[in-house]
């Protein structure tokens, strides 16, 4: 078995994880079951070929599965509901406070790092594996970061406040 690091784990809400649980449940009892029936509708109208009905079901359900896949892999990996201890260092369950460093502004900025299926309320999710939340993890209050964003360009962030995420 191999050991899986820190950005392999997606954190999510207990909430988050029963709304994914729901919907995975959905989608693999009455959500195939319903494109199995669409398909075998469209298939007994005839001609296949010029069938625009039994095409659109077919691609429908390849997204379907896809998105069972999805959850499957994202639930296998997650870690539910267990807040991180509030010692100010970055790691997923954590709500960051950050300013990028030679900002004129100076505008502090939060977000969460987990997944973004959390949903919370107005406030901007960024998974361990972005950019910037793979620069930060490990990182305590008050240390400089820098990283490459995905256009290329090296960014540095101060942290200013780590705290367990409360949603």
């Amino acid at each position: 078995m191999t050991q899986s690091s820190d950005t392999d784990v997606i954190w999510l809400t207990a909430e988050a994880h029963a709304k994914l649980v729901a919907e995975l449940e959905h989608l693999k009892g009455p959500g195939r079951q319903e494109i199995v029936e669409r398909i075998s509708a469209a298939r007994d109208e005839g001609d296949l070929k010029e069938n625009g009905g039994y095409h659109a079901a077919r691609e429908e359900q390849g997204k379907l599965e896809g998105r069972i896949r999805q959850l499957e892999d994202m639930l296998g990996k997650a870690e539910v509901g267990e807040t991180p201890a509030d010692d100010g260092i970055v790691e997923p369950g954590m709500k960051v406070t950050y300013k990028f460093v030679g900002d004129d502004d100076d505008e502090a900025e939060e977000f969460l790092l987990g997944a973004r299926e959390i949903e919370p309320d107005g406030l901007k999710v960024y998974s361990p594996q972005s950019p910037l939340g793979s620069a930060i993890i490990g990182a305590k209050r008050g240390d400089t970061v820098s990283y490459e964003a995905p256009n290329g360009k090296k960014l540095s962030v101060e942290i200013l406040d780590a705290v367990p995420f409360q949603g």
